[in-house]
């Protein structure tokens, strides 16, 4: 029986006493090089297709004077996000992405090296950044402040809003669920529909959100330049 709302989310799968929970973040690890030696498949065409318009994406917003091979960091990114989203709409599978373990662990590494680099290599831009264009002199200690401030919630805001969505919707979908024993036929017809469209929109989340995150990590990026 559950205990609390939140209880569905606890990582509790175990074999053996090894836990089993983060396994299903390994799954696509493990799937996704098949593309890459077997002859090309329907889905390694579409796959590759899908890689190719993000990097062309993400390569005009890192600019010209960004590095080779940059782009590539950031599709696996979108590849890693992606699959485990995907993954946690199957019963009885660990949602990693709904857990800021996961999300943080991307996202912050990411912000510190971007932070690292244009520290050490464009000081006199990333001072620069600090203060928008125009700003008025008055207001210029203000400003200071709060670009610093946003800059600083960056990796948090990239980790808890991939979390947040991710858990709202599997939250909603247990809700509507766990009503359904105490339905009548007629209504569980419709909980059921319900049940089917949320699911669909779920689906759009997981690639909406795993999008989002590469693409501001990408701008985050292209502003240390």
């Amino acid at each position: 029986m559950m205990t609390n709302l939140f209880s569905v989310f606890d990582p509790t799968t175990s074999m053996f006493s090894m836990p089993l929970n983060w396994t299903s973040t390994m799954i696509a690890v493990i799937m996704m090089p098949m593309m890459f030696w077997l002859i090309p498949t329907r889905m390694g065409i579409a796959w590759n297709t899908i890689t190719s318009t993000l990097h062309k994406e993400f390569k005009t917003l890192l600019g010209v004077n960004s590095m080779n091979g940059t782009t590539f960091m950031f599709i696996s990114v979108f590849s890693l996000i992606l699959f485990n989203n995907f993954m946690g709409l199957f019963p009885y599978i660990f949602t990693s992405s709904s857990h800021l373990v996961f999300t943080l662990t991307l996202s912050l590494p990411l912000w510190i090296s971007f932070m690292v680099y244009g520290w050490l290599n464009h000081t006199q831009h990333m001072f620069a950044h600090l203060v928008p264009q125009g700003t008025p002199a008055v207001l210029m200690p203000f400003m200071v402040c709060i670009e610093t401030i946003s800059n600083l919630i960056r990796p948090g805001t990239l980790a808890v809003r991939l979390a947040a969505n991710m858990i709202a919707g599997h939250l909603l979908m247990t809700l509507l669920g766990s009503t359904g024993p105490s339905m009548s036929y007629s209504l569980l017809t419709l909980l059921i529909i319900t049940q089917f469209a949320l699911l669909t929109l779920e689906s759009a989340v997981s690639i909406i959100q795993s999008y989002v995150f590469a693409v501001l990590s990408t701008l985050y990026s292209s502003e240390v330049n």
